[in-house]
């Protein structure tokens, strides 16, 4: 496989197949030998899928080859966190209370990015269950963070960030319940979507808590998460020619957002505002009480949801567990079911607190993330610190969960500092291209 495959997005690499420049089944064939021959390969996916891969891949070949391709991205490889089922492929969540666990019927998303053409590369490892954002996981593996593999990569869709930033997949599908998809992708300088609640189907995706579970891509441009965006959701693609962040009002969320910020995510940050503004954008900044609010009680709503999801799994086989993991679902038993219900209720008063604050606005912006990946070691070993460095990893990305959003985060181009833009429910296709215009700004 030519290197520079490796390289390129997902989109560019269709174009390629449309031009008759490249072959799918080369194509597949280079990724699957790339992975193979990586030395990070079992950190990175949990099992590949080279037969299901060369398949598609030669179907894509035949259709290319009599111009009836499917689509943008028919014969372009994908890899799958290991939450989505896939027939007779185990899917095991990251989880050793899954081992073994084999579907027989794919989810919907992989039935509609199978009937789009792509491969099936493999899947990826993750956090256990999808409850950490760190992307550690002693139980399976704990994928390499693209700038330094001795750091934790971000989490939950950890493999799926490390297989598109190391050049194993030009495209990741993840989730994205607290930020399993933005922090990953932010800490590895991707673009990564997180889509609103309960637009793209979950059936056929393992749960964590499917009030706030969402399914969302990992790529390397704007372009490519549209493409993947659209097929997720089986709508047309969003419309990103001429693209640009002129004139579009944005806003700094500045309540909790910019609180203690690692200083390189601080200066990232306030360099990408510049630079949006040097492109015309219209900057405003704010504080929203709301959101305030939000973030003091997530916990009543995030815990409760994601035991009651797993306890009976859970108290079967509790020490398979690693047990910072173990703790965090435990501590759903906390909460009174009077207390859960009542938070519901006023998140949804919050939510509508917050439209009204932003209802001026295009987007609002903040930092993907305010932290940079810890050590591997250092997480693992001190148990109170993977508690805290985990609060402080999710804390600016669960806010677009708890209002009830769509996000995106894209790099700003200093190394594990991503730049996340939020809009209101169901507007992905705006945000994709207010994103695409933000991306043009940022690396100029």
């Amino acid at each position: 496989m030519r290197a520079t495959w490796r390289e390129m997005g997902a989109a560019e690499l269709g174009r390629g197949i449309e031009a008759g420049d490249i072959c799918p089944v080369a194509l597949a064939e280079g990724f699957l030998a790339a992975a193979e021959a990586h030395p990070h390969r079992d950190r990175i996916f949990a099992r590949m899928m080279p037969q299901q891969a060369l398949d598609a891949a030669m179907a894509a070949r035949s259709r290319a080859r009599a111009g009836l391709r499917r689509g943008p991205l028919d014969g372009v490889p994908v890899s799958w966190k290991d939450l989505f089922d896939t027939t007779g492929v185990a899917t095991e969540a990251g989880s050793a209370l899954l081992k073994g666990r084999v579907p027989d019927a794919d989810a919907t998303v992989v039935t509609r990015l199978t009937r789009a053409g792509m491969p099936p590369l493999g899947k990826t490892h993750m956090t256990e269950l999808a409850f950490s954002g760190l992307g550690l996981n002693p139980i399976t593996n704990t994928p390499p963070w693209r700038h330094d593999p001795d750091h934790v990569p971000g989490g939950s869709s950890s493999g799926a960030a490390a297989s598109v930033a190391w050049g194993l997949a030009p495209l990741g599908i993840g989730s994205d319940t607290g930020g399993s998809v933005r922090v990953p992708a932010g800490w590895n300088d991707l673009v990564g979507l997180k889509t609103t609640a309960r637009r793209v189907p979950l059936t056929g995706c393992v749960p964590l808590a499917e009030s706030f579970d969402t399914i969302g891509p990992l790529a390397r441009t704007v372009e490519d998460a549209a493409l993947a965006f659209s097929l997720l959701d089986d709508s047309p693609a969003p419309d990103l020619r001429g693209a640009t962040i002129a004139g579009a009002r944005l806003l700094v969320l500045e309540t909790g957002a910019l609180d203690d910020l690692d200083p390189a995510q601080a200066r990232a940050f306030e360099a990408a505002v510049d630079r949006l503004a040097a492109a015309g954008a219209q900057i405003a900044r704010v504080q929203i009480r709301a959101v305030a609010e939000a973030m003091e009680m997530s916990g009543i709503l995030y815990a409760p949801e994601c035991y009651a999801t797993w306890r009976d799994r859970i108290e079967a086989d509790p020490d398979a567990m690693f047990p910072p993991v173990l703790a965090r679902f435990r501590a759903g038993a906390a909460h009174s079911a009077d207390d859960y219900i009542a938070a519901l209720f006023r998140m949804n008063a919050l939510r509508a607190a917050y439209a009204r604050a932003t209802a001026g606005f295009d987007v609002v912006l903040l930092p993907t993330n305010a932290n940079l990946p810890p050590r591997i070691d250092a997480v693992t070993n001190d148990h109170a610190f993977f508690a805290s460095e985990n609060l402080r990893t999710l804390r600016n990305t669960r806010i677009g969960n708890l209002m009830g959003l769509c996000a995106l985060t894209v790099p700003t181009g200093a190394p594990g500092c991503g730049l996340s833009l939020m809009a209101p429910p169901m507007q992905e296709a705006r945000l994709l291209r207010l994103g695409a215009g933000a991306e043009v700004a940022l690396a100029g």
